[in-house]
């Protein structure tokens, strides 16, 4: 932040003003807060992930502390919980904390206990998503995409110039279009028989037509169908890891490039997955 220039002092406008205390409203707040919570962390024994800047752990004798961050709201899990308390403790006598208890809402996500499993889901997002849509009374669909259906770009139909291709227009307000797809993107979060086809309607954000809107229209009314449909977590132990994968060959049409998918399981639970060209 430089000094303005009506303040300036004759051989000393090299200074500049420094702030004692980061207004939260400024750019730089986000990151000044950061900062004092990693060295606060650190200061309490937690490393923080290479992989995941926001994650920090904590193992001591065999048990383990996780705090997760996300902008402003911390969300403190593990093993332990002397630990936990301990740690919300530290917290609270370095910053002025609210503790909401236990973990039942979290950036859209709901959780669900009981002694053998741990149930996330996105429902009342999902109901909004709905909703917004105007899809309330719409029927319901059973598959994501219809089966075999091409979607393809303006530019693949120019050149192409299929007689159905011209039918399909372009649709008027795209800014409908994509943050419809945005908002299915954040869905995929929980919902795994989503994933491909939001995929697809992704890669046609910045020229949608009237197809795809029908298309992405689909999909919510899919999730109409199951708006609740999650993650289910067991609390069992287990130490396998399951991989699965497929590849359906040259299948766009436009790059002739393989669409691949995969996923992964740690014993029962879904952990990871991903559809993509």
């Amino acid at each position: 932040m430089v000094i303005p220039e009506e303040f300036a002092r004759q051989g000393k406008s090299q200074k500049v003003c420094k702030l004692h205390k980061s207004p939260y409203a400024l750019k730089h707040a986000h990151r000044q807060w950061n900062l004092k919570l990693t060295e606060a962390l650190a200061l309490m024994g937690f490393e923080q992930s290479h992989y995941d800047y926001s994650l920090f752990t904590k193992k001591a004798t065999g048990d383990v502390v996780i705090v997760l961050v996300y902008m402003v709201s911390l969300l403190v899990t593990g093993n332990n919980p002397s630990l936990i308390n301990d740690t919300r403790c530290k917290l609270q006598q370095r910053f002025k904390i609210n503790d909401l208890g236990e973990l039942k809402f979290f950036l859209g996500i709901e959780f669900v206990r009981s002694n053998k499993s741990i149930f996330m889901c996105q429902k009342k997002y999902a109901l909004e998503l709905v909703a917004e849509a105007g899809l309330g009374g719409a029927k319901p669909a059973g598959i994501p995409l219809e089966l075999n259906q091409e979607l393809t770009s303006v530019k693949y139909d120019e050149c192409v110039k299929h007689k159905e291709s011209s039918e399909d227009k372009q649709v008027e307000d795209p800014s409908s279009y994509q943050r419809l797809v945005r908002r299915l993107l954040y869905l995929t979060m929980t919902r795994h028989d989503i994933d491909f086809a939001v995929q697809v309607l992704s890669q046609c954000v910045h020229c949608p037509k009237v197809s795809h809107m029908e298309s992405t229209l689909r999909v919510v009314r899919r999730i109409k169908e199951a708006p609740g449909l999650g993650l289910i977590m067991p609390t069992r132990d287990t130490e396998q890891l399951t991989a699965y994968c497929d590849s359906d060959w040259g299948a766009c049409v436009e790059t002739r490039r393989s669409v691949t998918g995969y996923l992964v399981k740690f014993g029962k639970s879904l952990v990871s997955w991903k559809s993509k060209k």
